[in-house]
Order: C-alpha cells, then sequence, then structure tokens
C-alpha cells in the first residue's frame, strides 16, 4: 500500500508561483514513476506531467510545457511540481499518482495509487 500526500496549493495571482509537493510512504519510492494531474470542476481529469523513476526523464502536457517543472527527491521520498506564470486557467483540484512501473504515463489508468488531492486557485 502507498500513501501520497499533496502540500502546497492555494491562491496566487495571475503571473505568480507555487510549488507543490507530494510525500509517498509504504514502498520503495524510487523504484516507479509518479505523475502529477489536475482536475477542473466540471472537468476530467487531465494529464500534467511526470517523471520517470530515477528524475532523469519528464515530460508535461502542452498547456504546461515551459511554465511547470516536476522534480523527485528519492531521499525524501518526495515529487515536486513548480508552477510558475500561473494564469486563471491552471486553477484546478491537483493530484500527485503513482505507478507500479518505471516509464512515464500520461493516462490516469496507468497509475495505481493517488492522492487526495490540492487547490489551486489563480486569479486574474
Amino acid at each position: 500500500q502507498v500513501q501520497l500526500v499533496e502540500s502546497g496549493g492555494g491562491l496566487v495571482q495571475a503571473g505568480g508561483s507555487l510549488r507543490l509537493s507530494c510525500a509517498a510512504s509504504g514502498r520503495t519510492f524510487s523504484v516507479y514513476a509518479m505523475g502529477w494531474f489536475r482536475q477542473a470542476p466540471g472537468k476530467e481529469r487531465e494529464f500534467v506531467g511526470a517523471i520517470s523513476r530515477n528524475g532523469v526523464s519528464t515530460y508535461y502536457a502542452d498547456s504546461v510545457k515551459g511554465r511547470f517543472t516536476i522534480s523527485r527527491d528519492n531521499a525524501q521520498n518526495t515529487v515536486y511540481l513548480q508552477m510558475n506564470s500561473l494564469k486563471p486557467e491552471d486553477t484546478a483540484v491537483y493530484y500527485c499518482a503513482y505507478r507500479t512501473g518505471a516509464a512515464i504515463a500520461t493516462k490516469t489508468a496507468s497509475y495505481d495509487y493517488w492522492g487526495q488531492g490540492t487547490q489551486v486557485t489563480v486569479s486574474p
């Protein structure tokens, strides 16, 4: 079993920055890939970005590419999502997810464990 706890969400003005954290416990963290997703009201959960188990490879949705950066600290069992140049359309609940595979994946069905989510609100 894996537990994931996100933190770092909040209210920020457009153009601002936030850093989300996702702390994992319960399994060997460094063996698996991690992803970030988000869900806005009335919309489906969508892929934001993912990072490979060793942190060498990352992949981002086009909507956040160049603005968001994913990193991980395997010693701390934590993955981060640095969000810069935030836009009102980035407003959503952000979820981290963990998959029992080493490679990056973009589909929600590829992930086995999910955090509870953290709200990010970007005001105009």
